[in-house]
């Protein structure tokens, strides 16, 4: 059973700007939520620390207005908290909201020397006029968990038409406008982490400028809050499941290697 008293003081569930967290990737991280309203994304990944996706989909639409994310963002602001960066993610995938580009565009007017990431699982960069809304951000982060089609599925469980092939398209069109540094992102777990040379391969074909390399560390809630934004306290009164992850020996294996195969920069949870 959480302690009320503590929860009210980490989580903030009335706005649409949360933390800052401290990130493992990032340092103290501010989130941006620009979907909000319930948990909505294009993949129901069986490891997400949202739970079960309420509305999977890859619609495209306005979710929560430019100038309610702006003041939410001006109340943390004026607050002087230590802030690292600013990373778009949040409720469920943001480049499902269509305005993120404004929201990009004001906090930039209002915080210029603030990096802005995003974290987002690609599945809408095939679109350009999505890819043109991220062009000004300070590095873009994807997702990528599979090096095949009957993994992408059984991990990613995306919305319907959502396939693998697609997201490697929108990375690579991404990769030819875009000027800021790109990351992946990558979950690993027992079920994904035998077909490594086919992964290697993605990987020296998009040539990120980091690999981040996961295991699923946060527990799986049996049920969608706002709350598991950036919920890293594992602050939990309802039921979660443990999954299964690799451990530090066999993520060290796995991270030697890749960076064999690819000569890529790379980062584990584990260091």
């Amino acid at each position: 059973m959480r302690d009320k008293t503590k929860e009210s003081e980490i989580f903030n569930n009335k706005s649409t700007v949360y933390g800052p967290v401290k990130s493992w990737r990032f340092g103290m991280s501010l989130g941006i939520d620009p979907i909000f309203q319930t948990s909505t994304c294009s993949f129901n990944c069986f490891y997400c620390q949202l739970g079960q996706i309420q509305d999977i989909t890859d619609a495209i639409k306005e979710y929560v207005p430019t100038e309610r994310v702006l003041e939410d963002y001006k109340k943390v602001n004026e607050a002087e908290e230590t802030i690292d960066v600013i990373t778009y993610s949040g409720s469920g995938e943001p480049t499902l909201a269509s305005n993120i580009g404004e929201m990009i565009t004001g906090i930039r007017k209002l915080s210029p020397d603030t990096p802005q990431y995003i974290l987002t699982n690609a599945t809408e960069l095939y679109r350009p006029e999505v890819r043109e809304c991220l062009l000004d951000l300070d590095c873009i982060t994807v997702k990528l968990d599979a090096a095949d089609e009957k993994t992408f599925q059984t991990i990613n469980r995306p919305a319907e038409g959502v396939t693998l092939g697609r997201v490697l398209m929108g990375i690579k069109a991404l990769k030819q406008s875009y000027k800021g540094k790109l990351e992946v992102q990558s979950m690993f777990t027992p079920l994904n982490g035998k077909n490594l040379q086919a992964y290697a391969d993605i990987l020296k074909d998009i040539q990120p400028d980091l690999v981040q390399l996961n295991t699923p560390k946060r527990p799986y809630p049996s049920e969608w809050h706002r709350e598991n934004r950036g919920n890293h306290h594992k602050i939990f009164d309802y039921k979660v499941t443990e999954l299964k992850t690799l451990d530090e020996s066999a993520a060290k294996d796995l991270e030697n290697f890749l960076v064999k195969e690819t000569g890529l920069n790379f980062l584990s949870i584990y260091r």
